[in-house]
Protein backbone atom coordinates (compact mmCIF):
# COMPACT_ATOMS: atom_id res chain seq x y z
CA UNK A 1 0.00 0.00 0.00
CA UNK A 2 0.80 3.41 -0.54
CA UNK A 3 2.08 5.53 2.20
CA UNK A 4 -1.12 7.84 2.92
CA UNK A 5 -1.02 12.01 2.84
CA UNK A 6 -2.81 13.69 5.32
CA UNK A 7 -4.65 16.26 3.57
CA UNK A 8 -4.73 19.13 6.89
CA UNK A 9 -3.07 19.47 9.87
CA UNK A 10 -5.36 17.66 12.26
CA UNK A 11 -2.84 16.10 14.45
CA UNK A 12 -5.05 13.87 16.50
CA UNK A 13 -2.63 11.79 17.97
CA UNK A 14 0.29 14.30 19.50
CA UNK A 15 -0.84 14.16 22.85
CA UNK A 16 -0.25 10.64 23.82
CA UNK A 17 1.28 8.77 20.90
CA UNK A 18 2.08 5.80 23.36
CA UNK A 19 -1.97 5.26 24.33
CA UNK A 20 -3.13 2.37 21.84
CA UNK A 21 -7.00 1.66 20.62
CA UNK A 22 -8.61 -1.21 20.65
CA UNK A 23 -9.61 -2.51 17.09
CA UNK A 24 -12.44 -4.90 16.91
CA UNK A 25 -14.48 -6.39 13.78
CA UNK A 26 -17.43 -7.42 13.67
CA UNK A 27 -18.12 -10.78 11.95
CA UNK A 28 -22.09 -10.90 11.63
CA UNK A 29 -24.32 -7.96 10.60
CA UNK A 30 -25.21 -5.86 14.61
CA UNK A 31 -28.41 -4.59 15.18
CA UNK A 32 -28.68 -0.55 15.31
CA UNK A 33 -30.16 -0.21 18.91
CA UNK A 34 -27.85 -2.62 20.23
CA UNK A 35 -24.76 -0.70 18.82
CA UNK A 36 -25.93 2.37 19.60
CA UNK A 37 -26.30 0.89 23.51
CA UNK A 38 -22.96 -0.71 23.25
CA UNK A 39 -21.09 2.25 22.32
CA UNK A 40 -22.61 4.65 25.03
CA UNK A 41 -21.17 1.97 27.90
CA UNK A 42 -18.14 2.48 26.20
CA UNK A 43 -17.99 6.19 25.98
CA UNK A 44 -19.06 5.96 29.52
CA UNK A 45 -16.01 3.65 30.32
CA UNK A 46 -13.40 5.72 28.38
CA UNK A 47 -14.86 8.72 30.09
CA UNK A 48 -14.20 7.54 33.58
CA UNK A 49 -10.98 6.32 32.51
CA UNK A 50 -12.37 2.52 32.92
CA UNK A 51 -11.62 1.39 29.51
CA UNK A 52 -9.30 2.26 26.40
CA UNK A 53 -10.47 3.58 23.46
CA UNK A 54 -12.03 1.75 20.68
CA UNK A 55 -13.06 1.71 17.13
CA UNK A 56 -15.42 -0.77 16.28
CA UNK A 57 -15.79 -1.97 12.21
CA UNK A 58 -18.84 -3.23 11.40
CA UNK A 59 -21.98 -4.01 9.09
CA UNK A 60 -25.78 -3.20 10.26
CA UNK A 61 -28.83 -5.12 8.16
CA UNK A 62 -30.86 -2.62 6.07
CA UNK A 63 -31.93 0.80 7.92
CA UNK A 64 -32.31 4.01 7.65
CA UNK A 65 -30.30 6.43 10.17
CA UNK A 66 -32.17 10.27 10.73
CA UNK A 67 -29.19 12.42 12.84
CA UNK A 68 -29.97 15.65 14.25
CA UNK A 69 -30.67 17.69 11.51
CA UNK A 70 -32.53 15.40 9.48
CA UNK A 71 -36.01 16.82 7.83
CA UNK A 72 -38.85 14.59 7.50
CA UNK A 73 -39.38 15.40 4.09
CA UNK A 74 -36.29 14.09 3.16
CA UNK A 75 -37.71 10.23 3.89
CA UNK A 76 -39.36 9.35 0.67
CA UNK A 77 -40.25 5.60 1.49
CA UNK A 78 -40.85 5.19 4.92
CA UNK A 79 -42.01 1.91 4.81
CA UNK A 80 -39.15 0.41 3.30
CA UNK A 81 -37.07 -0.23 5.62
CA UNK A 82 -36.88 0.70 9.53
CA UNK A 83 -35.91 4.24 10.17
CA UNK A 84 -34.02 5.03 13.56
CA UNK A 85 -33.79 8.46 15.30
CA UNK A 86 -30.05 9.17 16.12
CA UNK A 87 -28.00 11.68 17.94
CA UNK A 88 -24.93 11.64 15.75
CA UNK A 89 -24.82 14.70 13.45
CA UNK A 90 -26.06 15.00 10.25
CA UNK A 91 -29.38 14.43 8.16
CA UNK A 92 -30.39 10.85 6.78
CA UNK A 93 -28.45 8.19 5.49
CA UNK A 94 -28.37 4.40 4.74
CA UNK A 95 -27.00 1.65 6.62
CA UNK A 96 -26.80 -1.93 5.17
CA UNK A 97 -24.94 -5.17 4.32
CA UNK A 98 -21.83 -4.47 1.63
CA UNK A 99 -20.82 -0.53 3.48
CA UNK A 100 -18.03 -0.57 6.41
CA UNK A 101 -19.40 1.20 9.27
CA UNK A 102 -16.51 2.58 11.31
CA UNK A 103 -17.94 3.51 15.21
CA UNK A 104 -15.01 5.78 16.35
CA UNK A 105 -14.66 6.42 20.12
CA UNK A 106 -11.89 8.26 20.94
CA UNK A 107 -11.18 10.48 24.12
CA UNK A 108 -10.25 14.39 22.41
CA UNK A 109 -8.85 15.47 25.71
CA UNK A 110 -6.49 13.41 25.40
CA UNK A 111 -5.76 13.99 21.67
CA UNK A 112 -6.51 17.12 20.88
CA UNK A 113 -10.62 19.00 22.05
CA UNK A 114 -11.29 20.48 18.97
CA UNK A 115 -14.56 19.12 17.04
CA UNK A 116 -13.28 20.84 13.23
CA UNK A 117 -10.21 19.27 13.98
CA UNK A 118 -11.64 15.84 15.00
CA UNK A 119 -13.86 15.87 11.69
CA UNK A 120 -10.67 16.89 9.77
CA UNK A 121 -8.82 13.97 10.66
CA UNK A 122 -11.55 11.76 10.15
CA UNK A 123 -11.69 13.04 6.76
CA UNK A 124 -7.99 12.36 6.30
CA UNK A 125 -8.36 8.96 7.18
CA UNK A 126 -11.21 8.15 4.88
CA UNK A 127 -9.07 10.07 2.03
CA UNK A 128 -5.79 8.38 2.40
CA UNK A 129 -7.51 4.96 2.82
CA UNK A 130 -9.39 5.84 -0.50
CA UNK A 131 -5.44 6.87 -1.82
CA UNK A 132 -4.57 3.13 -1.41
CA UNK A 133 -7.29 1.74 -4.29
CA UNK A 134 -6.34 5.11 -6.45
CA UNK A 135 -9.94 6.49 -5.65
CA UNK A 136 -8.84 10.34 -5.05
CA UNK A 137 -11.89 11.34 -2.41
CA UNK A 138 -11.92 14.86 -1.77
CA UNK A 139 -13.80 17.26 0.83
CA UNK A 140 -16.51 19.60 -0.10
CA UNK A 141 -16.93 22.94 2.35
CA UNK A 142 -20.78 22.98 1.96
CA UNK A 143 -21.23 19.13 2.06
CA UNK A 144 -20.06 16.59 4.54
CA UNK A 145 -18.46 12.95 3.20
CA UNK A 146 -16.18 11.96 0.92
CA UNK A 147 -17.03 12.68 -2.84
CA UNK A 148 -15.32 11.43 -6.29
CA UNK A 149 -16.25 13.42 -8.93
CA UNK A 150 -17.83 11.42 -12.20
CA UNK A 151 -17.02 12.89 -15.27
CA UNK A 152 -18.46 10.30 -17.25
CA UNK A 153 -21.69 11.30 -16.23
CA UNK A 154 -24.30 13.71 -17.60
CA UNK A 155 -23.15 17.14 -16.11
CA UNK A 156 -25.34 19.00 -13.94
CA UNK A 157 -27.71 21.23 -15.42
CA UNK A 158 -25.63 24.27 -14.51
CA UNK A 159 -23.16 22.59 -15.89
CA UNK A 160 -21.01 21.42 -12.72
CA UNK A 161 -19.78 18.44 -12.86
CA UNK A 162 -21.09 15.64 -11.19
CA UNK A 163 -20.29 14.14 -8.33
CA UNK A 164 -20.81 11.08 -6.06
CA UNK A 165 -20.65 10.29 -2.01
CA UNK A 166 -18.71 7.59 -1.54
CA UNK A 167 -18.39 7.64 2.49
CA UNK A 168 -20.20 9.58 5.24
CA UNK A 169 -18.95 10.97 8.52
CA UNK A 170 -21.46 11.53 11.49
CA UNK A 171 -20.68 12.01 14.99
CA UNK A 172 -21.25 13.02 18.32
CA UNK A 173 -19.35 13.75 21.59
CA UNK A 174 -20.40 13.17 25.29
CA UNK A 175 -18.02 14.54 27.47
CA UNK A 176 -15.40 14.95 24.63
CA UNK A 177 -15.62 11.62 23.85
CA UNK A 178 -16.68 10.74 19.93
CA UNK A 179 -18.99 7.82 19.43
CA UNK A 180 -20.63 7.28 16.07
CA UNK A 181 -18.42 7.63 13.22
CA UNK A 182 -18.08 7.15 9.96
CA UNK A 183 -18.98 4.78 7.14
CA UNK A 184 -17.53 3.64 3.36
CA UNK A 185 -19.49 2.22 0.72
CA UNK A 186 -17.85 -1.32 -0.51
CA UNK A 187 -20.47 -3.08 -2.28
CA UNK A 188 -24.20 -1.79 -0.98
CA UNK A 189 -27.14 -2.16 -2.34
CA UNK A 190 -27.73 1.48 -3.72
CA UNK A 191 -31.07 1.36 -4.79
CA UNK A 192 -31.79 1.72 -0.96
CA UNK A 193 -30.22 5.27 -1.00
CA UNK A 194 -33.50 6.03 -3.45
CA UNK A 195 -35.89 5.81 -0.45
CA UNK A 196 -34.27 8.62 0.98
CA UNK A 197 -32.56 12.14 0.31
CA UNK A 198 -29.15 11.34 1.55
CA UNK A 199 -27.52 13.97 3.83
CA UNK A 200 -30.24 16.64 2.22
CA UNK A 201 -28.20 16.44 -1.20
CA UNK A 202 -29.95 16.91 -4.22
CA UNK A 203 -27.76 17.59 -6.61
CA UNK A 204 -25.50 14.89 -6.78
CA UNK A 205 -25.44 10.69 -6.08
CA UNK A 206 -24.31 7.96 -3.95
CA UNK A 207 -21.50 6.08 -5.14
CA UNK A 208 -19.22 2.76 -3.84
CA UNK A 209 -15.98 0.95 -4.79
CA UNK A 210 -17.40 -1.66 -6.51
CA UNK A 211 -19.52 0.95 -8.64
CA UNK A 212 -16.39 2.36 -9.68
CA UNK A 213 -15.08 -0.82 -11.24
CA UNK A 214 -13.30 -1.69 -8.00
CA UNK A 215 -13.88 -5.16 -6.51
CA UNK A 216 -12.40 -4.42 -3.10
CA UNK A 217 -13.12 -7.29 -0.35
CA UNK A 218 -13.98 -6.04 2.78
CA UNK A 219 -11.20 -7.34 4.20
CA UNK A 220 -8.45 -5.75 2.20
CA UNK A 221 -10.32 -2.33 3.08
CA UNK A 222 -9.88 -3.16 6.73
CA UNK A 223 -6.61 -3.43 6.37
CA UNK A 224 -6.21 -0.07 4.59
CA UNK A 225 -8.43 1.39 7.15
CA UNK A 226 -6.21 0.21 9.93
CA UNK A 227 -2.92 1.36 8.50
CA UNK A 228 -4.10 4.85 7.79
CA UNK A 229 -5.83 5.16 11.26
CA UNK A 230 -2.06 4.60 12.73
CA UNK A 231 -0.71 7.39 11.12
CA UNK A 232 -4.03 9.85 11.24
CA UNK A 233 -4.77 9.17 15.19
CA UNK A 234 -2.08 6.53 16.59
CA UNK A 235 -1.45 3.10 16.98
CA UNK A 236 -4.18 0.16 17.83
CA UNK A 237 -4.19 -3.28 19.01
CA UNK A 238 -6.72 -5.59 18.73
CA UNK A 239 -8.81 -6.65 21.22
CA UNK A 240 -12.69 -7.09 22.64
CA UNK A 241 -14.54 -3.90 22.59
CA UNK A 242 -17.65 -4.94 23.09
CA UNK A 243 -19.37 -7.80 24.75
Amino acid sequence: MKTPRNRINSNMHSVDKTACVEWIVAQEPVGYEYAVEAMERRVEDIAKGAAAECVWLLEHPPLYTAGTSAKNSDLLSAESLPVFKTGRGGEHTYHGPGQRVAYVMLNLKRRNPDVRAFVGALENWIIATLDDFNIKGERREDRVGVWVKRPEKQPLADGRLREDKIAAIGIRLRRWVSFHGISINVEPNLQHYEGIVPCGITDHGVTSLVDLGLPVSMEHLDLALLQNFNNVFGNTKPGNCVS
